[in-house]
């Protein structure tokens, strides 16, 4: 049994995009040629991938089984030929990083700038996502590199020790609190919160520490960004917690004030993810050690 490489990418892509149009189009393939494809890769197995209907396809549990065995496959692959490349013109390929929006808005613009600089050959392709979700992505192969907070997720993952933050209090630059230099989260519980989407390590603390001081939570709004929560906490909607390097992008241009949180868990500890040191391919070990190097230093 011969299986083409191509019609695995195709069967990755429906399994991403949900449709055969959708992934006909990223794979630059006629609809009519990605459906016969996954005819005959279903033909090779021996194996039903997908039920069909007027709705579209619907994966069944063999194309979930699958689609893990493909990305491995696929990322192998792409590994061989990335490698020979390297050996061929200088350093070159992809590298897929997942981060969650504190690295995101406080560490990896200034980053991946420098990296890109020093190795303009290598394509850099980065998504938000929340902790969780990081190592599940680098565990499951869909991405190489994954930036989360130091934890522990049940995923057969490596994490490696990249940068730390700290949690302030965001108020309205004109509110009470503004004036303190520090606070205990419980003495503020009493206000309404705005806080971030749910899943998010920050709403997580946030509710573990006011069950430890028996205090209700009163989230008023939750929203997506940290942009989106200094604006509402600037209309005087609630207070918010936030990343004090992400909280300083937005004091010049919204009035909203800093405080210090007087709390262990305020000082927070990001790690580099990925499956195994021995895995990665040449350039996502260029990026993880570059990542590593302390912050600051030259390239």
């Amino acid at each position: 049994m011969k299986l083409d490489p191509l019609s695995l990418r195709l069967f990755v892509a429906v399994m991403e995009e949900s449709t055969i149009a959708r992934a006909s189009a990223r794979e630059h393939i006629a609809a009519s040629a990605a459906s016969r494809r996954l005819s005959e890769l279903e033909g090779a197995l021996r194996v039903e991938l997908f039920t069909r209907s007027n709705r579209g396809v619907e994966p069944t549990a063999a194309a979930y089984a699958l689609l893990n065995l493909a990305r491995g496959v696929l990322n192998d692959m792409d590994g061989i030929a990335s490698q020979m490349r390297d050996y061929a013109s200088g350093t070159r390929g992809h590298v897929r990083v997942v981060a969650n929006i504190s690295a995101i808005t406080q560490f990896l613009p200034s980053e991946l700038q420098s990296f890109l600089a020093r190795h303009p050959q290598v394509d850099v392709r980065l998504q938000e996502q929340i902790s969780s979700a990081i190592a599940h992505s680098v565990a499951e192969n869909a991405a190489d590199v994954g930036i989360l907070n130091d934890g522990s997720y049940g995923e057969r993952v490596t994490l490696l020790p990249y940068r730390s933050d700290e949690l302030v209090l965001v108020v309205p630059a004109q509110h009470a609190l503004a004036r303190r230099k520090a606070v205990r989260l419980a003495e503020v519980l009493h206000h309404d919160f705005v806080g971030m989407h749910p899943g998010s390590a920050i709403n997580h603390q946030l509710m573990r520490a006011a069950g430890e001081a028996v205090l209700p939570l009163k989230l008023r709004i939750q929203v997506t960004g940290y942009d989106a929560l200094c604006l509402m906490v600037a209309c005087g909607l609630g207070i918010g917690v936030m990343p004090r390097g992400s909280a300083q992008l937005y004091r010049g241009a919204l009035a909203v004030r800093t405080v210090t949180l007087a709390e262990p868990w305020a000082h927070r500890q990001l790690a580099l993810c990925v499956r195994s040191c021995e895995s990665l391919s040449s350039v996502a070990r260029l990026l993880v050690e570059h990542l590593r190097a302390p912050a600051g230093a030259a390239p």
